[in-house]
């Protein structure tokens, strides 16, 4: 039947509009300001609650809503002020190992949680935090896989018996091994070209000495770049996560630098000890008893002092995977997946030394802020680095070890503590702070309470044209339009979460108006087939039909655009385009879907003799409503 749709494609529809309602919902609840504790790793108990307690009675701050659990502990407070004292109160109690983060904690209902519906993740403009542009130290991440190498060049040529005049560092990527003849050379060459398949190798002499060139290609220059900046990246989304942060950015800009974003943070030196925090693994063997003392350092563990050899057997930055089991026994361990080249040097290291004790050093480049007077008299903030070791791992060498092995001996705590602080991540090389905001809570209300003025403004103003100018087909494109909305905040919300910001309600907004461009072309259509003398239910379905086409070109174009924008954009750039695409297709759906069902139900299958679709002129000139 003409202009009327079968019972499964309404119901169809009907849920879809129920759906986008449900879905979003949970933007109407406002968010609880929360205070989340953490640690590095070690698991959080009643203990640490108390101290948080006695602490904020001690400050007279109220809280509600305590969630606790081993990775954190989330309180609620009434307002800004009361997360902010609290804060300060946590901080004075607890140690520099906890982390104590200002966020925000969802009020959304359990119902509505338990269907995956949540409120839209809001970007820094919106709800305040804290932005870095970090850049990455490229040349220290090769002067570390150099280093890396040289210790192991020394560990090879040790193992094949091979004398050298020296093992010398050149620069990030050369290095030289020193022979006193051609034969030691020529011995040692397969050897190392072997173990070292990105390295280029040259053989010359200078003054008597035999020298192997040992150089990165420029290709293996550029990996250890791309592998560094993607490491990098990977470390501080695991640490974000820490914080609990909800929807950070961190996203990778230019050659060497990283775009760090975090909604609702408001201490930025906080942020900036936890991000810039350097840790490396490195896997070593205890020095062997009589060994020159240059050659080995000393540290303590479980109130025994440690003799570890210098040499790195390998670098934490070889490892692929790690997790905490248990063994047959129901004993904890930790399970370590190396990659190739890491599984090469742990297995030819082990298998000459087993029996000796294998050692695990956490080496951490740290940061502290001084304060110190120019010539000027005026105070002047500097970061200064200081390395902090510490050894995690002393463990007995079973059997020669292959590219997966387990590490044993440890207790629970332990087991978990190492396999956190590998899984987590170190940073491949030190990044420095090189451009640093702050946005308040309070600007950020204000962005997002002005964002939806301004939507509101702009749905009134074309609700307000379409039902002057089209009448009853107006009351239907506008309950579309109000549609539309509200599928964009369920898309954005729970379906394809992603981050609202300020030009992402500029795009709302042009949305909007776009959403009525589809009905404009329809009803414009019907219009002209009224006055050249259809029937009313033909110049329905002939508006529809016809001007399928032009829409569908119209909003594929824009599409295009958009995805174009986001493909090559940054920060305010994809946030405007996000929600163009997600307008885009919702009002494709709305416009000429949700419209034709609503004037089906209206105009479907009945003897019409007029529409109520504004003025319009027939073939005989005459005006007619």
């Amino acid at each position: 039947m003409l202009n009327k749709y079968p019972m499964w494609k309404n119901i169809l529809i009907l849920v879809v509009v129920i759906l986008g309602l449900l879905y979003s919902v949970p933007n109407l609840y406002p968010d609880d300001e929360a205070i989340q504790v953490t640690t590095g790793s070690l698991s959080l108990n009643a203990s640490d609650m108390e101290v948080i307690t006695t602490a904020l009675e001690a400050a007279q701050v109220d809280f509600f809503g305590e969630e606790v659990s081993e990775e954190n502990i989330l309180l609620r407070f009434a307002d800004v002020d009361d997360q902010l004292r609290a804060k300060t109160a946590i901080e004075e109690a607890l140690s520099d190992d906890y982390i104590i983060a200002l966020n925000l904690a969802p009020t959304t209902p359990g119902w509505l949680q338990a269907i995956g519906a949540g409120k839209m993740n809001l970007g820094l403009d919106l709800q305040g935090g804290v932005h870095f542009l970090m850049e990455v130290d490229l040349e220290a991440a090769q002067q570390r896989r150099m280093e890396d190498n040289l210790s192991n060049v020394r560990t090879i040529l040790r193992e094949e018996r091979i004398r050298t005049r020296g093992i010398n560092l050149i620069s990030n990527s050369h290095l030289e091994v020193r022979f006193a003849d051609a034969e030691a050379r020529s011995q040692a060459r397969p050897e190392l070209i072997d173990n070292f398949p990105e390295i280029q190798f040259q053989n010359r002499e200078t003054e008597g000495v035999f020298i192997l060139d040992m150089r990165l290609t420029s290709d293996t220059v550029l990996q250890i770049q791309r592998d560094t900046l993607q490491a990098n990246s990977t470390t501080i989304r695991n640490r974000v996560d820490a914080l609990g942060v909800a929807e950070p950015t961190v996203q990778q800009q230019g050659a060497d630098r990283i775009v760090v974003e975090l909604p609702g943070i408001q201490d930025p030196a906080q942020a900036i000890r936890f991000l810039q925090r350097i840790a490396t693994l490195e896997f070593h063997l205890e020095a062997e008893i009589g060994a020159p003392s240059l050659s080995y350092e000393t540290y303590e563990s479980e109130g025994r002092l440690i003799n570890v050899d210098n040499d790195v057997i390998l670098q934490g930055d070889r490892i692929s995977n790690v997790r905490s089991t248990l063994d047959q026994n129901s004993l904890p361990q930790v399970q370590i997946n190396l990659d190739a080249q890491g599984g090469n040097q742990i297995n030819r290291v082990t298998r000459d030394n087993v029996g000796r004790m294998m050692d695990i050093l956490l080496s951490e480049t740290k940061s502290r802020t001084t304060i110190s007077l120019n010539e000027d008299g005026e105070e002047i903030e500097e970061t200064e680095f200081y390395e902090d070791r510490r050894l995690i791992s002393h463990a007995t060498i079973r059997t020669a070890l292959p590219r997966t092995f387990v590490i044993t001996g440890l207790n629970p705590s332990e087991a978990n503590e190492l396999s956190d602080l590998i899984r987590s991540g170190s940073l491949a090389a030190p990044m420095t702070i090189v451009e640093q905001s702050v946005i308040g809570p309070t600007m950020g209300r204000e962005n997002l309470e002005a964002g939806f003025r301004g939507v509101l403004v702009a749905a009134a103003l074309v609700i307000g044209f379409m039902l002057f100018y089209y009448r009853g087909f107006g009351l239907a494109a506008n309950a579309a339009l109000i549609m539309n909305i509200l599928l964009i905040f369920a898309v954005m919300s729970s379906i394809i979460p992603a981050t609202l910001t300020l030009p992402g309600i500029v795009g709302i907004v042009l949305t909007v108006g776009m959403a009525v461009d589809a009905n404009v072309l329809i009803f414009t259509r019907i219009r002209e087939e009224l006055s050249n003398g259809v029937q009313p239910q033909q110049a329905i379905d002939a508006g529809y039909d016809r001007a399928f086409t032009t829409i569908i070109d119209a909003n594929l174009t824009t599409f295009l655009v958009a995805a174009v924008l986001f493909t090559i954009g940054t920060g305010p750039v994809k946030g405007f385009s996000v929600t163009l695409m997600i307008g885009i297709m919702t009002s494709m759906f709305t416009a000429i879907v949700g419209t034709r069902a609503l004037v089906n139900l209206v105009y479907g299958g009945r003897a019409v003799q007029q529409l109520s679709i504004g003025r319009y002129r027939t073939n005989q000139n005459a005006e007619s409503t």
